[in-house]
């Protein structure tokens, strides 16, 4: 059994559709690559048969990997967290204590992680140091090139 994740209502849904796109859509496809490629002759110097059955290893992987995260997600009910630290889909805006720069992330599971847009995964270092911090807290966070200082400037929800 896999570790429990805790997701939004619209981050599980998104889980629960890239598993029916993959077991829906990719897993016939590839199937039927596999059985033209099968149709073409002989197996041994056949590179789009050989081709075929690698994407369906690694398909087949990643179904697996989707399942048993689905299996072990949990929507979380946000009514019952302390609104007053930094919980896991809290939105915490923070500041670089070194160059005064200031940041506001969404705290997500990973599979719902994107930097890019705001969403920071719990289980990345920062993610972590900012975990049960409240608004004043300074994170002092080990990160690959040093150790950063980040204060809490609000959290919500």
């Amino acid at each position: 059994m896999g570790n429990v994740s805790y997701y939004s209502a619209e981050g599980l849904k998104k889980l629960k559709e890239e598993l029916a796109q993959l077991e829906q859509v990719e897993r016939p496809r590839v199937s039927q690559e596999i059985a033209d490629a099968r149709d073409k002759g002989d197996l041994s110097e056949n590179a789009e048969y050989h081709a075929a059955k690698e994407e369906q290893s690694l398909l087949e992987t990643k179904i697996a990997k989707l399942k048993n995260v689905v299996a072990n997600a949990r929507i979380l009910d946000e009514s019952q967290l302390d609104a007053s630290k930094a919980l896991i889909h809290s939105i915490v805006k923070i500041k670089n204590t070194a160059n005064a720069m200031e940041f506001t992330y969404t705290l997500v599971a990973d599979s719902e992680s994107d930097v890019r847009n705001g969403k920071l995964s719990v289980n990345s270092p920062i993610g972590k140091g900012l975990l049960g911090k409240k608004v004043g807290d300074v994170a002092e966070i080990k990160v690959p090139n040093g150790i950063m200082n980040f204060e809490i400037i609000d959290i919500s929800r």
